[in-house]
């Protein structure tokens, strides 16, 4: 059953998305090389935790972290872990949060000093591909559009969409119906009506579109050990409006001030 929301139901999920894309530049804003995943990790927690909110992923199906943190192979669902990141790692960093009864969900890909310029094209086109996605979520088309702009888009660049991971509707449970692939023909699937509010998240790889699952059960990569990009919005579908809840200025202005993260000059 897809849970259509009303206006203020939409306000409380700006909070937590605004929430979740504040915490993530606060992130952005002490990553660099010799950190490591633990450590950022800890930040994320004691941030949302300081501003009345709870980590939306911690003990989700117990799962161990407040963040997903998914570094160059690593599709999505990472581990934090002690291993400190290199000069040429992309990370994506997926993050949630729970504040007056509603979940907020982002995530950014971010890339270390030394990432080298084939791989700075895959995160700028996923990037891309994600607002390509946005531009067919509107009252009266079907989620079918949405995926077949990110597939359509990525795939005139040689890279390929992954299958196995959606995204999905958001609300009062982090995850809800319906599920909204990054790949699809236009004009199918479920039609897309006033207050519908989803997460879009393209995870798209630089290689073969196959992926994996590691060993500690939660980590996804892919088959192929290429890297591979994921960026998310969350956004509220009304009748007047395409609204993206999950303001990534904030990340985008703390990644400008931070000399250890490469600007990848990102277009939105």
């Amino acid at each position: 059953m897809i849970f259509y929301k009303t206006d203020e139901d939409i306000e409380k999920l700006r909070i937590s998305c605004t929430l979740v894309t504040k915490t993530l530049a606060h992130v952005a804003s002490i990553l660099k090389p010799g950190v490591t995943g633990k450590q950022i990790d800890k930040e994320a927690e004691t941030f949302l935790r300081d501003h009345n909110a709870k980590p939306g992923f911690k003990g989700y199906r117990g799962f161990p972290g407040t963040l997903c943190i998914s570094p160059n192979s690593a599709v999505v669902h990472g581990i934090p872990t002690d291993e400190e990141f290199k000069e040429d790692d992309i990370i994506s960093i997926d993050c949630g949060s729970y504040i007056n009864e509603f979940f907020g969900d982002a995530a950014f890909t971010f890339a270390m000093p030394a990432v080298d310029d084939e791989v700075m094209d895959l995160l700028v086109t996923t990037y891309e591909s994600l607002y390509k996605g946005i531009d067919e979520a509107v009252v009266g088309n079907r989620l079918g559009d949405i995926g077949h702009a990110i597939q359509q888009y990525t795939e005139s660049k040689k890279y390929t969409v992954v299958r196995e991971l959606v995204g999905h509707g958001i609300g009062k449970n982090l995850h809800e119906a319906p599920e909204v692939p990054n790949y699809g023909k236009r004009g199918r699937g479920p039609k897309i009506k006033d207050g519908l509010v989803i997460a879009i998240e393209p995870m798209i790889n630089m290689g073969k579109k196959g992926v994996k699952q590691d060993k500690d059960g939660w980590t996804i990569k892919t088959k192929d050990n290429k890297p591979s990009a994921h960026y998310e919005h969350t956004v509220a579908i009304t009748d007047e409006k395409t609204d993206i809840l999950s303001d990534h200025s904030y990340i985008l202005e703390a990644i400008k001030n931070n000399s250890e993260i490469k600007n990848i000059s990102l277009k939105k």
